[in-house]
């Protein structure tokens, strides 16, 4: 009586010889399937064949496996057309100003700039001015806003505008009714470069250093 030579249970991992073999399943896997049922049939007992049933089940093993290897190059291939997408758009960004989290005043000639994504309605919106040393020196009352992107304006009325550089920043405070309301602080700064590492974009911007590509909230405005 001829041996039989398991291959169904070494690809499937049903023996212990293959058990440490999980990843056996790789580039060219659908070649080595057909060589390893080719050897089966040659090498089975004549009087106990291989059942279809296993046989059927395996080629479907190697079917959803081949399939997965090309869905994988496929999205892989996609991904990296995307980045490359991304890294275009955000060439058009450079020197350009945009919106990203941060508590820090855009001066401008007579005014800090600063903004706030609220989560949801707030019936009293106040923005509270801090020093570098975190002392709150203004208190902005904005009223009632809408949930979404919202932006404000800064005029000291007494004392002189105070530059970029002395540290001036602002934390937003928003409540309906009694309810607090998710409040994050925005602020403007400027694309200086763009940078791709690996699968992400990167900008470069004059205040925040290096930010991701995704944090930015709004362009220009």
């Amino acid at each position: 009586m001829a041996n039989t030579i398991d291959t169904f249970g070494a690809l499937n991992g049903s023996s212990a010889a293959a058990a440490g073999k999980a990843n056996a399943y790789e580039a060219g896997s659908a070649e080595r399937f057909l060589k390893l049922l080719v050897t089966q049939m040659q090498n089975q007992d004549p009087l106990n064949p291989a059942d279809n049933a296993q046989i059927t089940s395996q080629m479907a093993q190697i079917n959803t496996v081949s399939g997965l290897e090309t869905l994988n190059t496929t999205v892989q291939g996609l991904n990296s057309r995307f980045v490359q997408m991304q890294a275009l758009q955000g060439a058009g960004l450079v020197g350009r100003d945009i919106t990203v989290p941060g508590d820090k005043f855009a001066f401008t000639a007579d005014a800090g700039l600063g903004g706030f994504e609220l989560k949801g309605t707030a019936d009293r919106v106040k923005v509270e001015v801090l020093s570098g040393a975190g002392r709150v020196v203004d208190t902005i009352e904005l009223g009632a806003q809408q949930p979404g992107l919202n932006g404000f304006e800064w005029k000291p009325t007494t004392q002189a505008l105070p530059g970029p550089g002395e540290g001036y920043r602002f934390r937003v405070i928003a409540t309906n009714g009694s309810a607090a309301v998710d409040a994050s602080p925005l602020m403007r700064d400027r694309v200086l470069a763009v940078s791709t590492l690996g699968d992400s974009l990167s900008l470069e911007t004059m205040v925040s250093g290096r930010i991701d590509y995704s944090s930015v909230r709004a362009v220009g405005g």
